[in-house]
C-alpha cells in the first residue's frame, strides 16, 4: 500500500494535514505517517492540542528547532533526507510556506519522490516575505498542486506549470475551521484563557474586537508598531479589544515603550480551541495573520488585514476581509465602517465547503494507484 509522508513544521501546518489526516484514516488504497519537523517547538503542543485536531500524535519529530532561515532549513533538509533514504516514502505532502515546507520539498525531488503542495500558487508579490520565497520555490518543484482560490490558479498557469498538475479543490484550513466550530457547539467553554472577557463583552447590546500581530514588517520597526499601536488604541476607545500577544510582539512592546492604552486586555498565546471560541464571535478581527484571513472569511467575520498586499485576494474579493495597509487613519476608517454595519457583506469562496481533504486524497489515491 502507498505511503504518504505528511510534513508539518509550525502548529499552523497541524491545522492544515488535520483534515488530510481524517481523510485518509482507513483509506483502502492509502497510508500515510505525519512527521513533525520541530520546526516550532510549541511546549503546549501536546496530547491535548492532537486531540483537539482529531489526529494522532506524529510518527516522527524531527527537533529541528530554531536558527537563522538558512540553519533551520538546513537542518531539516538533513534530518528528512536521512528519514526518507531510510525509510523511503511514495510521495510526500506539504502545506503553506513555512521554511520545513520548502527544505522537505526540495529533499524530497533531490530523491525522486513525488511532492505534493497544499496551497499552491498563493502569491502576494512581496519578495521581502520569506513566506513568498518559500512559495515559490517549493512550487517551481512540486508534481501536484493543491488550490484554495482563483487567483492561484492563474498564477500556476503564468509560471507555465502543466494544467493536468493543478487541482482547485477548497481549502483545508476552512475544513479544520468547520469541525472546530462544529464540535465547539458542544464543548465546554468556561475554562477557556479568554472566557471571562468574553462573557463580559458578548452580552446583549455588546460587541468586542480581537487583535493578533505577528509579522516583522509591522512589529519589528518600532515606528510601525508605534503607528499600529495608535490606531489600536483609537479603536479601543469605542470597542473593546482583546490581544493574545505573540511573544515577539510582546518583547517588541516592551523594548520600544509602547503602551496600549486601558481598553486592550492583553493575553497569553491561546489553543486553537480556545482562540477559535473568542474570535469566531468578534465584531471585527484585526490581524496581520494569512490563516486568519481565510478562517474569518469561512465563518462570515468582519477582518481588517493590517498590511499592503495579501497572497489570499480571494478573501478580499469574495470574502469578510478587507485590506486595510498599515496607515493608521485607514485601518480606523475601515474598524468604524464596519462597527457602523456599513462593512461589506462576504461569502464562502467556491468549494470552501468542509470537504477539500476529501478531493486531494481522491486525486492522490489515482495518481499512486
Amino acid at each position: 500500500m502507498p505511503i504518504l509522508y505528511l510534513v508539518a513544521g509550525a502548529r499552523p501546518n497541524f491545522m492544515k494535514i488535520a483534515p488530510i489526516v481524517r481523510a485518509l484514516q482507513g483509506h483502502a488504497t492509502l497510508t500515510f505517517k505525519i512527521i513533525h519537523t520541530g520546526q516550532h517547538y510549541d511546549r503546549d503542543m501536546n496530547e491535548v492540542f492532537f486531540e483537539e485536531l482529531g489526529i494522532p500524535q506524529p510518527d516522527l519529530f524531527m527537533a529541528a528547532g530554531g536558527g537563522s532561515h538558512a540553519q533551520q532549513t538546513g537542518k531539516v533538509m538533513l534530518a528528512f533526507e536521512e528519514l526518507c533514504v531510510a525509510q523511503r516514502p511514495d510521495a510526500v505532502l506539504v502545506v503553506g510556506d513555512v521554511n520545513s515546507t520548502l527544505a522537505c520539498s526540495i529533499v524530497a525531488k533531490k530523491l525522486n519522490i513525488p511532492v505534493a503542495h497544499v496551497e499552491a500558487g498563493l502569491r502576494s508579490g512581496d519578495m521581502s516575505m520569506p513566506e513568498e520565497i518559500n512559495r515559490l520555490v517549493t512550487d517551481s518543484i512540486s508534481d501536484w498542486f493543491f488550490v484554495t482560490e482563483p487567483s492561484a490558479v492563474s498564477h500556476l498557469q503564468r509560471e507555465g506549470k502543466d494544467e493536468a498538475a493543478i487541482h482547485y479543490v477548497g481549502h483545508v484550513m476552512v475544513d479544520n475551521v468547520l469541525f472546530q466550530a462544529d464540535k465547539l457547539g458542544s464543548a465546554d467553554t468556561s475554562a477557556y484563557d479568554c472566557s471571562a472577557f468574553k462573557a463580559a463583552h458578548a452580552g446583549p447590546g455588546q460587541r468586542y474586537g480581537v487583535i493578533t500581530l505577528h509579522r516583522p514588517s509591522n512589529v519589528d520597526s518600532a515606528e510601525a508598531l508605534a503607528g499600529l499601536a495608535g490606531a489600536l488604541r483609537e479603536i479601543a476607545a469605542e470597542l473593546p479589544l482583546i490581544f493574545p500577544v505573540h511573544p515577539r510582539t510582546r518583547g517588541n512592546l516592551e523594548k520600544f515603550g509602547i503602551d496600549l492604552g486601558p481598553n486592550i486586555t492583553l493575553a497569553g498565546p491561546q489553543t486553537y480551541m480556545a482562540f477559535l471560541n473568542l474570535w469566531k464571535d468578534a465584531a471585527v478581527v484585526l490581524t496581520d495573520s494569512g490563516g486568519l484571513q481565510e478562517e474569518t472569511t469561512a465563518l462570515g467575520v468582519p477582518c481588517v488585514t493590517l498590511r499592503e498586499n495579501t497572497e489570499r485576494p480571494v478573501t478580499v474579493d469574495e470574502g469578510s476581509n478587507v485590506l486595510a495597509g498599515t496607515d493608521p487613519a485607514r485601518i480606523v476608517a475601515e474598524t468604524r465602517k464596519i462597527l457602523r454595519g456599513e462593512g461589506k457583506q462576504g461569502r464562502r469562496p467556491h468549494l470552501w465547503d468542509g470537504r477539500a481533504a476529501e478531493r486531494i486524497v481522491a486525486v492522490l489515491a489515482a495518481a499512486l494507484a
